[in-house]
């Protein structure tokens, strides 16, 4: 069983609270085949006793995992990010279940799996770096898993698309998927254009930028694409600061709804 497209994937955990979850999650990780861990700004030290106690002889996973202040670091590089949420959002997510949706981090390159802080999950905002959601199905009586738990059953599935042949994952270093942070890149050029022309406003930019994000998440744009997209927004900039009547005359005021 070739496990090359599992060391691809990063398990990301956003401000983990309990050194005996991090523990149990390297754990679980070198069980089902995965290595990279990253870890966003952490409320305990990773490396404590009760941490290294619960990895067992997994401890070699917690003192190479990558510790970083934001959400955007932790993807860096990656093509691929599935999000794991348990609540219910203002958001209009389309939320998988796991055996169906993971295989697709194995697929292409570097991805990432992140799951929020034990006390309240990912907020709307870290969800927005996200390009597919998934929920674990569990009983209504007690639906909240523990975030070690969750963790186990993701990297099972995974370990189980690799081990059934569900898929021949071949990633490549050289495939033409925008990266997670040229579409980050892309969304800040955009959110400022959009605010020049009066399109969207700073008080509802937020919510605006968000739903752009999820269409675009989806679609997987091509750096070619991405590129292409991002001269029409520098154009539209050009002709802006040289007060171009073409553009100008089009930029009528948009009630938002």
């Amino acid at each position: 069983m070739d496990e090359t497209a599992l060391a691809q994937v990063r398990i990301v955990l956003v401000r983990p609270i309990g050194p005996l979850n991090i523990g149990s999650v390297a754990r679980v990780m070198k069980n089902m085949g995965l290595s990279q861990l990253v870890l966003v700004e952490p409320k305990c030290e990773p490396l404590e006793a009760q941490a290294r106690i619960m990895a067992v002889h997994a401890v070699d996973i917690l003192e190479a995992a990558q510790l970083v202040a934001t959400l955007p670091e932790a993807l860096k590089g990656c093509s691929r990010a599935i999000a794991a949420t348990a609540r219910d959002r203002r958001l209009s997510l389309h939320l998988e279940k796991p055996r169906s949706t993971l295989p697709w981090l194995l697929e292409e390159g570097s991805s990432a799996l992140i799951f929020g802080p034990e006390d309240r999950g990912l907020s709307n905002d870290e969800l927005k770096y996200a390009q597919r959601f998934i929920r674990i199905p569990s009983s209504d009586a007690y639906p909240a898993l523990n975030l070690a738990q969750a963790v186990a059953i993701c990297c099972y599935e995974l370990y189980q698309a690799i081990s059934e042949g569900a898929l021949t994952p071949q990633p490549s270093p050289h495939t033409d998927t925008a990266t997670l942070e040229i579409l980050e890149e892309y969304y800040q050029q955009l959110e400022a254009v959009l605010l020049k022309i009066g399109y969207i406003y700073p008080h509802t930019a937020a919510s605006r930028m968000a739903k752009f994000r999820l269409l675009f998440n989806r679609s997987q744009p091509s750096r070619a694409d991405v590129a292409m997209q991002r001269g029409i927004l520098s154009q539209i900039e050009w002709a802006l600061s040289k007060g171009s009547p073409a553009v100008l005359d089009t930029l009528l005021p948009l009630e938002e709804s």
